[in-house]
């Protein structure tokens, strides 16, 4: 009996924690500015009648997830760094660009979709902190073109756009 219980919890385990992510710790950590927009407020985007572009409302139903945190604690910094390449590694994502700019070094990586240029997920890190400047990190996941998110990052004032579209034309 105790074989089957704990064989039933650990096969409902993965419900509770759904949209849980590594990176869920720096959400409300002092010193930390977080915007997390889940799946559901992406739905309801796309339903509203709205003045947007189509193709930025088409976009937003392809998403699931965003988060993204900003710092300029070190500490914080040196651990959403560790944090970063440790996710990378596990999760399988792919470096697609990186670029060093006074001070300031982008990282942008990649979970490839079923095409060529579609993404599953997307992980940026904007680190700053050479210059005294915020660290940023911003993981976006859902199924959507790679040359779509400088359009998301227009519109909803995202770090790292100008990086992005330098990506989608690469």
């Amino acid at each position: 009996m105790k074989k089957i219980f704990t064989t039933l919890l650990l096969m409902l385990t993965p419900l509770f924690f759904y949209g849980q992510t590594v990176f869920d710790k720096y959400d409300g950590k002092e010193g930390v500015n977080s915007v997390i927009v889940n799946k559901k407020m992406f739905q309801m985007m796309g339903n509203v009648k709205s003045n947007e572009p189509q193709q930025y409302l088409d976009l937003i139903k392809k998403l699931d997830n965003l988060k993204v945190f900003r710092t300029t604690n070190n500490s914080v910094v040196s651990d959403m760094k560790s944090t970063a390449a440790a996710y990378v590694k596990t999760a399988g994502l792919d470096e697609l660009m990186r670029v060093s700019d006074q001070g300031q070094n982008v990282k942008i990586m990649v979970k490839a979709g079923a095409t060529p240029t579609q993404v599953k997920e997307l992980l940026m890190l904007i680190d700053g902190s050479a210059n005294g400047s915020e660290t940023v990190l911003m993981s976006l996941i859902g199924t959507f073109e790679l040359n779509e998110i400088a359009l998301l990052t227009d519109k909803m004032k995202l770090p790292g756009g100008e990086q992005l579209k330098k990506a989608s034309k690469n």
